[in-house]
């Protein structure tokens, strides 16, 4: 047995209790940070070199103190081991192999540095166990509203009390020429929850569009029953914002149950987002009829959407240009979020000029390589026509029934388009042999010999360049700035410079899917694992080989 500590044990105990219920952690983590801090000051006393376990007994507060020695037949480590002799001392019937303990002297006092030594390893393991628990309390609370007390602004960082932890609102994530003052309540989105060596790590946000969400909830209870659903939102923080809402019951009205009684659900949420006026739009599965509210209050005359590029064209009345780009772009940037789409705002007259030039365009492109007259090419264009593909590729009806065109000038057309096509291709493989790329590419699903010129200008001529690419980089679409307007309220839209994260992928402009993508990156692999089968056979064959060399060299 070992033999107990002289100690205060209705102290020792007290302790225990009183850390545990102050940090809010089980007793047990306080009293094996005891057993340790002692541990390592009973090292410290009775040599480094020794495995030395305390134990405390969580009831009565009994002290134990023990070095673990190993039975052996020659002592090669006088601290750790000892021979069946002296085992036989210890514990009678030992054996060698066994474990037994050697009681310790007790320890009256623990000199000062030891006590030292002991407070803090209690108070690291104290301080991990506290940083775990409040992990585990905040870990999945991600999206919840949270009050606390402004503790301290570091940096522009606001420091927020919540009781039991601590949580920072970034700068980045404050709403615009908010004072933050000292001892002030402040609510907040937690937003995200990391565990750091320092203790977890708790963000908060006011500019986050889920916190004008949360904040909606709480002050309109059809929204927090369900009734009443925030389908988008979007946020300028601090100066305006828009959400789309939706009713999943006929009778309320989604619009009016988030304004309520004279506004006052609304300006309860504007009063907290420091003034920040909310647009409440009425959602619509029809993209159109929702980007024409989105745009609110400019009237709209005309959407024409592009759903392969999550693009949509606005055309508005020359008076409404202003209103609907709003002040700095702020309007149309709002409801490019709101709908999850670029949106291009136009006049009529500007419309009108792009509609011409795609029109003169294709009547020109359509004219060289059909080798037809105007009036001909224009009647494809004006039937929708904008591709020779389209044309190529079309059921033969859909030609003839063009008025004026009768079966055998379909026909005529389509034999026409279907050698321009191959004309195309065939300059594009020469220009593609001189950049060097490999015929193997040429075998792939879904490259055309155009493809692969972009791929070979962009450095990629092999299999194996191909397959190190992901299928991100290589077919994802290029994000283009949304339309801004100049410094002059009557200047032509202009655009700001592409940012290095807006590029698309290698083959972006070609509006290859992400199916797609994926079966040209695993063609382009294929041979990889084809070259490890082929290895595998050869491996296994010179196994044997080996083994019978390596036979043949023993017996001589």
């Amino acid at each position: 047995m070992a033999s107990p500590i002289s100690a205060n044990k209705a102290e020792l105990l007290a302790i225990a209790n009183a850390v545990a219920s102050e940090k809010m952690i089980d007793k047990s983590i306080v009293i094996e940070a005891m057993e340790e801090a002692i541990q390592k000051a009973a090292r410290a006393r009775f040599g480094q070199e020794n495995d030395i376990r305390a134990k405390l007994d969580p009831v009565t507060g009994d002290l134990r103190l023990w070095r673990v020695v190993e039975v052996v037949e020659e002592v090669e480590d006088y601290f750790k081991q000892v021979d069946l002799e002296q085992a036989e001392k210890l514990e009678p019937g030992s054996a060698v192999g066994d474990f037994i303990v050697d009681p310790l002297p007790a320890m009256d006092d623990l000199g000062r540095i030891d006590a030292q030594s002991a407070k803090q390893v209690i108070f690291q393991k104290v301080r991990d166990a506290e940083r775990e628990r409040q992990y585990e309390e905040f870990k999945d609370r991600a999206g919840e509203v949270i009050t606390g007390v402004i503790k301290s602004v570091e940096f522009g960082h606001v420091i927020v009390n919540l009781g039991r932890a601590e949580g920072v609102i970034r700068r980045d994530q404050q709403i615009p020429r908010e004072a933050a003052r000292v001892g002030e309540r402040v609510r907040a989105l937690i937003s995200k929850v990391e565990r750091n060596n320092r203790g977890p790590q708790i963000f908060l946000s006011r500019a986050n569009p889920d916190f004008m969400r949360k904040l909606f909830a709480q002050e309109v209870p059809e929204i927090y029953d369900g009734i009443i659903e925030i389908k988008a939102a979007a946020r300028d923080p601090g100066s305006r914002a828009k959400i789309g809402v939706i009713s999943h019951d006929s009778s309320i009205d989604p619009v009016g149950a988030c304004v309520g009684m004279k506004g006052s659900r609304v300006q309860a949420v504007v009063q907290e987002l420091q003034g920040e006026k909310i647009d409440i739009i009425p959602w619509s599965e029809d993209t159109a009829t929702f980007v024409v509210n989105a745009l609110q209050p400019a009237t709209v005359a005309r959407v024409v959407l592009d759903e392969d590029e999550s693009r949509i064209e606005v055309v508005v009345p020359d008076d409404q240009l202003s209103l609907a780009i709003g002040r700095r772009g702020q309007n149309v940037r709002l409801a490019s979020q709101l709908t999850d789409s670029q949106i291009d705002i136009m006049t009529e007259e500007e419309a009108s000029e792009k509609r011409s030039k795609e029109f003169a365009l294709r009547s020109k492109m359509f004219e060289e390589e059909l080798d037809v007259d105007e009036t001909l090419s224009q009647l494809l264009v004006a039937e929708g026509f904008a591709e020779l593909e389209e044309v190529a590729y079309v059921q033969l009806d859909e030609l003839a029934t063009i008025e004026g065109f009768d079966e055998e000038l379909a026909e005529e057309l389509q034999s026409r388009a279907q050698e321009a096509l191959e004309r195309q291709e065939a300059t594009h493989r020469e220009t593609r042999r001189e950049l060097g790329v490999e015929d193997d590419l040429a075998e792939l699903p879904h490259l055309r010999e155009e493809m692969l010129v972009v791929l070979g200008k962009n450095g990629i001529k092999t299999l194996d360049d191909l397959a190190d690419l992901a299928t991100d980089e290589l077919i994802a679409k290029k994000r283009e700035a949304p339309r801004r307007r100049n410094n002059s309220p009557d200047g032509p839209p202009v655009r700001r410079p592409q940012r290095e994260q807006d590029k698309g992928g290698v083959l972006g402009m070609f509006g290859l899917s992400e199916e797609q993508g994926n079966e040209i990156i695993m063609a382009a692999r294929a041979h990889w694992f084809e070259d490890e089968e082929e290895a595998a056979p050869a491996a296994a064959e010179a196994e044997p080989q080996a083994e019978e060399a390596a036979d043949a060299e023993s017996s001589q």
